[in-house]
This record gives C-alpha cells, structure tokens and sequence, in this order.
C-alpha cells in the first residue's frame, strides 16, 4: 500500500478506536455514572458550583437551558471585546501589537464565542498573548456549550414524558473539567515535547542558513493548539495555522492534531448510544456520517495526489501530487485528508492553504461545510443531523400513510415548521452573503479591488467559501481573499452569530417539546429509526436538501475552474 495512503487510513482508524471507549466514558459522565476521573476532579466541579452558585441537582426545561446558553455567550462576548480592543495597553504582549480595531474585535469575538474562529488577523501580529489566552479561553466555552446543548437533546430522547432535562450548568462545567481539559493536557504535553512552543518569551533572534538574521514569534502555543483541535475551533496561534512548523512540527504531530479533530464528534455518536440505550440507533448514524466523510475524502486524495492537470500540460512531472500550498513533510494525501476533516467538521484549522487546492477538491471542501452535518462540530454536528431526522421522519411517516413518530412521540406541524426553518437557514444565509458580495464586486470592481486576488470563477469561490465557512462555523478560509475589511467583518459576524445559535435555539426547542408529549408505545407499525433503510432516507434528505441547493453556487465557482482547467 502507498505509505500516504496507509498514513491517512491510520488516522482514521485510530479516531474511531479511540471515540468509541471515549464515547461510553463521556456516556457515564453525563448520565452521572461513576467514573474512575471521579475522585481527582469531583472537588473541581464541586469548587465552581459553588463559585457560581449552580445547584446541579436542578432540573431545566429547555427553554431555561437556551437562557442559560445564550447569557453565558452575551457576558462573554462583551468581555472579550473590551480585551481585544485595549490589548496594546494591557500586560502580556511583549512584542508590542496593537488592539483592534471595532469592527475586527466584533468578528473576532463573535468568531470565538460561536465556535467559528474565522481569523482576518495574523496571530503573531495581531493578538498579544493576553488576547490568545482569552481566545483560548473561549475555545473551551465554545465547545462545552456545544456540548451540553447536544446532551439537553440526548436526554430529551431518553425521557418518554418530561419538561425537565438536567441542568446545563451541570452538563457544561463536566464538559470542561472531565472531557476537555483532561484530553487537551494530554495533547497540549505530547505537542511541546515534539517542538511546539509553550513560553511566554517573546520573539527570538535566530541565523539562518544563508546568514540572515530572523525574527521568529513564538508564545503559548501548544495549550492553544490542542483545545483548537479537539473542540473543532480552528483557530490557530500562528497566522498560517497547522501548516506553520512551529504549530505542526512533523507528521506524528500531524497525526495527532488530525485524529483531534473528529475525536470528540465521532465519540458523541456513541455517546448518544449509551445515553438512550439504543446501540443499534447510533450505529445507524455513525455509519451514515461515514459515508458521506468517505464520499468526500477518498476523491480529494485521489485529486490532491494526481496533480494539478494544468501543471501536467506543461510537461512538470507531479511525482509528489499537487503541492502547491502544502507542506512536503506532510505530502498531498495527509494535506488532502485534513481538509476534508476540517470541513465536515466545525474545525477550519488547515495544515495546507486550501485556496491551492484543486478545484474539485476545494469543491468537496465546500460541501463538507454546506452539508454540515457529517460529523460536524463538538456537539452541534449532531444536532444539525437531527434536524435531518425529522424531516426524514416526517416524509417517510407521509409515504406509509401514518402519522409520523419518533422515539415514541408525534411529529407535528410545530416540529416540522421548526426543522424546515433550520434546515433553509443554512443555504439562505451562504447565498445571500455571497450574492451580495457579487453584486458590489461586479458593480465597482476598482473600489473593492483588495477583495480580490484571483476575479473570475476562483474569486466567486473565494467569497462563497468565506461565507460557507461562516455560516458553518468553520472559520478557514481561501485565504486569496482580503478580508479584513468593514464588509467582511460585519458581515461575517452577523452570519456567524445568526448560524450559530439559531441552529442550537432550533433542535433543543424541538426535542423540548417532543419530550413533553404524551409517549407512544411501540407497535408493528411504527416506522423503524435504526435501520439501513431509514439511513438511506436521512442521506437522501441531506442531499437534496443540503447538498442541491448549493449546486447553482458551486457551478459558478470550483465546477466552473476545474473545466476551465481541461480547456
């Protein structure tokens, strides 16, 4: 077997042995079972309880559970806008950057606080290192809050009558301390013994080779590198993010950064099986997420190692696959498996520059964004697939002739008019944004020339992409585009906040008032939810729904170039 291909099939191998046992762990910690973390850290949950004031025995609806979310963001936010903008006055920036601007610090606080980590600065010249450890902080708040609110679902699937379920608190402080901070040690020690930097020193002198003398940033980047990672936030230390080798050293690293990113979404999935003791129900998602992760990777590696066909034409041997914008220490299959990993996902972290990618691959990268719901991010990928679930739920329940049911409840108008709602929001708030964008580029293309590097059908990809990367809480970019500008930020930021929380708002509303109906047993005639052939129903739904409703957009843009490359 090619040594690339077993590399990124190791990868994927080694994520699903790891997040099944994860998954059962995280299972028993939010089902309160014991655990063997318990007598190390029940004194730390038990510290910030107190600090906080939180009764975790306390049971909440769900719409108490959304206040608790969105305040928890709100404080937050507006914390984070006052550090950003006075980080040039306040301690911890030894290389002097300056603060940011307004509209710079919204984006960036909206970006992390949503999950997103959509970057329009350079971290070593942008952020001091007061300012990364805040974003840093968010990363884990981010992705606990992600989290807890996928629990809030999970438990409303469990229960068959009931308006209480759990206490979010409760669900987002054990996210923190028994699942996130554990791992991310873990990681954060592997990545600086393996040369990752973990100082607060500012930059140092070195002599280069040639003799000139560089100026190399450095700073508490391993800890900031592992929560990225395994709360799919993205958001990296350096400017050029896991492609920098400083933030990636090697390919071990790489590995380990790579299995990070879909650790903690796979484990959900079996933790969704060990919260409603439905084994064969999580198997069924699992094995539907796969499948369109695989429909998605396998061609982008087999693209990325073919080469560019432009290249070939010209008579350059590819010997290596298209490498342009990636690393050789990484190779083009590794380069081609964490794009798309990073894009089903809400990471956006990128070990190679995906505005280089070859158009059906950067086309695939879209996809995996647009979708949004093979895997996706820490908590939220599932409830995105749920909204799926209803909507398959609801048509099958149409063709048979019954009133549609799920776990033992009625599907009605309510639900339904819900999951529509979020399903469109998604394809809606990419195409406007990108229609927009077209129409003041294409009306006063001199004014907005920064925009763009390459006009024409890349140039569209590069504004859809930002866009899809936005509404998708993703965060990477095609990085030929200038965005750091007033439209970009603002724009950006409205679209991160709107895609953030609406589609959490969504799900946990939907599975807070199916909980509370009255339960339907079980007969011979309910439809079956854990079978291949509802499986085939929910992809089915997925890709009409998510997936053609982009095809106009992606056939402006990467379908339009890769022909254009045959010419």
């Amino acid at each position: 077997m090619n040594t690339e291909i077993f590399g990124v099939a190791l990868m994927f191998l080694l994520t699903v042995l790891l997040a099944i046992p994860l998954g059962r762990y995280m299972g028993k910690v939010y089902s309160g079972h014991k655990t063997w973390l318990d007598g190390l850290l029940n004194p730390l949950d038990k510290l910030f309880f107190k600090a906080g004031g939180i009764k975790p025995e306390k049971e909440m609806n769900w719409k108490q559970h959304l206040v608790a979310l969105l305040t928890i963001n709100f404080v937050w936010f507006l914390f984070s806008m006052l550090v950003l903008m006075m980080q040039g006055s306040l301690p911890l920036n030894p290389d002097a950057n300056p603060s940011m601007t307004a509209d710079l610090a919204f984006n960036t606080s909206v970006s992390f606080i949503s999950n997103t980590n959509l970057q329009h600065y350079s971290g070593e010249s942008g952020v001091s290192y007061l300012g990364q450890l805040i974003l840093m902080l968010f990363q884990f708040i981010s992705a606990a809050a992600g989290m807890a609110a996928c629990v809030v679902v999970f438990t409303a699937m469990k229960e068959k009558t009931t308006d209480k379920l759990g206490n979010f608190y409760n669900f987002f402080i054990k996210s923190l301390t028994r699942i996130l901070l554990p791992i991310s040690i873990v990681v954060a020690v592997i990545l600086a013994f393996n040369g990752t930097p973990m100082t607060f020193k500012g930059k140092d002198q070195f002599i280069s080779m040639q003799g000139d003398t560089v100026n190399v940033s450095r700073g508490p980047a391993a800890a900031m590198v592992a929560i990225k990672q395994l709360g799919t936030n993205g958001g990296g230390f350096f400017g050029a993010n896991s492609a920098h080798p400083l933030e990636n050293p090697s390919y071990f690293t790489n590995i380990i950064e790579d299995v990070c990113i879909i650790l903690i979404p796979i484990a959900m999935i079996f933790t969704l099986g060990y919260i409603i003791r439905r084994k064969r129900f999580a198997w069924m998602v699992f094995g539907i997420m796969t499948i369109g992760f695989l429909l998605f990777v396998i061609p982008s590696i087999y693209l990325e190692m073919k080469g560019n066909p432009a290249i070939t034409q010209m008579g350059i041997a590819q010997n290596l696959g298209s490498m342009e914008g990636k690393e050789v220490r990484f190779g083009s299959a590794a380069s081609a498996y964490w794009g798309i990993t990073t894009t089903v996902t809400s990471n956006g972290s990128v070990n190679a520059m995906h505005d280089s990618f070859t158009p059906l691959t950067g086309m695939f990268c879209l996809l995996g964004m647009m979708v949004n719901s093979f895997y996706g991010g820490v908590g939220v990928g599932f409830l995105n697939f749920y909204i799926f679930i209803i909507i398959a739920v609801f048509i099958s329940g149409l063709m048979v002739g019954r009133t549609p049911e799920f776990m033992g409840k009625k599907i009605e108008a309510k639900e339904m008019k819900i999951a529509a709602i979020i399903a469109l929001l998604h394809p809606f708030l990419i195409l406007v944004g990108t229609a927009l964008a077209s129409y003041l580029f294409s009306h006063n293309p001199t004014a907005y020339a920064s925009w763009l590097n390459n006009p024409g059908n890349h140039g569209f990809s590069e504004m859809l992409y930002e866009y899809t990367s936005s509404s998708a809480n993703n965060g990477s970019g095609f990085e030929g585009l200038g965005d750091n500008t007033q439209w970009w930020n603002i724009s950006c930021g409205i679209i991160m906040l709107l895609a953030r929380f609406l589609p959490i708002i969504g799900p946990v509303a939907i599975a807070g008032i199916l909980a509370n109906k009255k339960y339907v047993p079980e007969t011979a005639g309910t439809l079956k939810t854990d079978t291949g052939t509802f499986g085939i129903m929910i992809f089915a739904v997925i890709f009409i729904i998510a997936a053609l409703s982009f095809f106009p957009a992606l056939s402006l843009g990467p379908i339009a170039e890769y022909f254009g490359l045959h010419q």
